[in-house]
């Protein structure tokens, strides 16, 4: 077998725009189940017993399911309900947010539950309401901890982002597999889109390596 490295050169410039365009998704759908996850996982913590049930059953039922039928459910089924057709942008960011939302609310819940309790009530003592509390104390704290499994739900939907390309959104998957479908080059677009998505997950472990470095060196300071 001849390894075509011409095909390689001439591949990358497409292959890097499907890269941006992965690293687009993967930080939308973070930065929004970051909140998702955040308000989820105060709900699970509160005392209103609604809040609490519903926050379950959305964290059970989303890391129950294969995020690949989540994709599904949002692009071709709920068209279906609400009338009018899902732009597959939307559709893969959407899917994305809801996914992690549920894993980050449970990297925040363990976070919060990992600072001692003694926190809420001396903020509580001090005249602070539990939300002034969890905002201005516990938070802070916990945030600390929940950097490094932060940092591995990002690596993991850099990687689960490629489930998007099902619905022929075109990111770094996507691209390579139309490549492949002109040039029949499945080995060298593959080792080549393989390597993009190793350097782009070595990329965040650094940045978050550097985040849990600064921290420390605050907390030490």
């Amino acid at each position: 077998m001849n390894f075509d490295f011409q095909l390689i050169l001439n591949s990358i410039p497409l292959l890097l725009q499907g890269a941006a365009v992965t690293i687009e998704i993967t930080a939308m759908a973070v930065g929004i189940g970051l909140v998702l996850g955040l308000i989820t996982s105060i709900c699970r913590l509160s005392h209103m017993k609604a809040l609490n049930i519903l926050a379950v059953c959305y964290v059970n039922v989303i890391r129950g399911t294969p995020m690949l039928v989540q994709i599904f459910l949002i692009y071709f089924a709920l068209p279906m309900v609400i009338g009018e057709r899902i732009n597959p942008f939307v559709a893969a960011v959407a899917a994305c947010s809801i996914n992690s939302g549920a894993y980050v609310s449970e990297i925040f819940r363990a976070g919060i539950q990992s600072v001692d309790r003694g926190q809420m009530e001396a903020g509580r003592s001090l005249g602070l309401s539990w939300g002034q509390t969890m905002r201005y104390v516990i938070l802070p704290q916990a945030f600390k901890h929940v950097i490094p499994p932060l940092g591995n739900e990002f690596i993991s939907m850099t990687k689960e982002t490629s489930l998007v390309s099902v619905i022929g959104f075109e990111e770094l998957t996507r691209r390579g597999q139309l490549i492949i479908a002109k040039t029949y080059g499945s080995f060298e677009i593959w080792m080549t889109v393989a390597a993009i998505y190793l350097i782009m997950t070595l990329g965040i472990a650094r940045l978050v390596s550097y985040l849990e470095k600064r921290f420390a060196t605050d907390d030490r300071n």
